[in-house]
């Protein structure tokens, strides 16, 4: 067996990470912070409990409202006529978040996704449920598909805002997720995230993100408040080529929120990085084998593989290439052979599938012998 030099840089390359990076408390009743690249989570805390979400749950509002224009069935300057209903509910006669809308008004689907986003209005979100389902609960049903098709296992929506039901509850984690999701499928609109003021009808309103403001990197994603749920935020930044998502649930305070968020955000930073462990088809290992036309065969890993690892204490990273034996001809391009195991003290190991390069044949009857032969007297190949 030959491993390639690249490896063993990939070995030493991973031994600058660690198995466990400085320890961190926050006052947040339920939180997660993901490395959005490799979706590693780097701190979790009760984040897989389903809880009241508050605005936050406006982020599946938007991803649908996204996926319409995205899919051409919308565009921006299509207009969407307000409610008696969504004035009544979200709007200024609530006494809640709003865009002030007034009834009959017509809007374009640009003003609502700002009015969305920048103003967390309930009357945009009521607005845009209504004139895509006709009606607020059959938006909540597209809400819950969707949230099934993104594999958001703990969540269920009943509304489009957020405002409290019973049974209306996300976890953090599938906060992180849909966020992962918003980022990743809509780049086109992200930077609408971080835009930190919008004007309807001569109202100007902020953002009510806290990061934008305390946070050079930061650029999203939508907080959350209300009495049952406490104070939330879903943040994203962005700091050199890597990105961090935090989201935290359950705080007492604007500020305690904006607090515990920029301390999560800065140790994801500080405390780890991404690490390349192999390129895309880069080879790994030379293996022999048996009963072919070649002695000798490649094992390649079939994507490029990133992990993200704790910056210090590393230095029991382990690469370890796993794989059958012995490897017997016929082998076809593209066949999973073996693996590498990449360890770290106090982690579960992480797999790499190996693929075989390229396809070797299997040796003709006398080959066959000979071969044969000579691993019984010889051991070899």
């Amino acid at each position: 067996m030959k491993f390639y030099k690249s490896l063993f840089y990939a070995v030493l390359l991973s031994t600058v990470a660690g198995v466990n990076a400085g320890a961190i408390e926050t006052k947040a009743k339920n939180a997660i912070v993901m490395d959005y690249d490799t979706g590693e989570y780097l701190y979790t805390k009760d984040a897989f409990a389903p809880v009241p979400p508050a605005s936050m749950s406006k982020l599946m509002t938007i991803y649908i409202l996204f996926s319409k224009i995205k899919d051409g069935s919308l565009s921006l300057e299509d207009t969407f006529t307000v409610s008696e209903n969504a004035w009544r509910k979200g709007g200024a006669a609530s006494g809640s978040s709003t865009m002030f809308l007034p009834i009959g008004d017509k809007v374009t689907v640009e003003d609502l996704i700002k009015g969305i986003l920048i103003q967390s209005g309930n009357d945009a979100c009521i607005t845009v449920a209504e004139n895509i389902a006709g009606t607020e609960e059959d938006f909540a049903l597209m809400m819950n598909e969707t949230a099934a098709e993104l594999g958001l296992k703990n969540s269920h929506f009943e509304n489009s805002t957020g405002l409290p039901s019973p049974d209306h509850k996300m976890s953090v984690e599938d906060l992180a997720k849909l966020a992962q999701a918003i980022i990743r499928d809509f780049p086109e609109f992200y930077p609408i995230f971080s835009q930190k003021s919008f004007t309807y009808h001569n109202i100007t309103q902020g953002n009510r993100n806290p990061l934008l403001y305390s946070m050079s990197d930061a650029d999203g994603l939508k907080t959350g408040h209300t009495e049952e749920a406490g104070f939330g935020l879903t943040a994203s930044a962005k700091r050199g080529n890597r990105r961090i998502i935090g989201v935290m649930n359950g705080m007492t305070s604007n500020k305690e929120r904006s607090e515990e968020a920029e301390k999560l955000m800065n140790w994801a930073f500080r405390e780890f990085d991404n690490y390349k462990v192999f390129k895309q088809y880069e080879r790994v290992v030379a293996v022999p084998v048996y009963m072919g036309v070649e002695d000798e065969i490649d094992l390649v890993a079939g994507n490029e593989e990133i992990f993200t690892l704790p910056r210090n204490e590393a230095k029991s990273a382990k690469l370890t290439a796993v794989y059958k034996k012995p490897i017997k001809a016929p082998i076809v391009q593209g066949e999973k052979l073996g693996e590498v195991r990449l360890e770290v003290e106090g982690n579960s190991p992480r797999i790499i599938p190996l693929y075989a390069d390229h396809s070797v044949e299997k040796r003709g009857f006398g080959g066959r012998i000979l071969a044969n032969l000579s691993r019984l007297l010889f051991g070899g190949k």
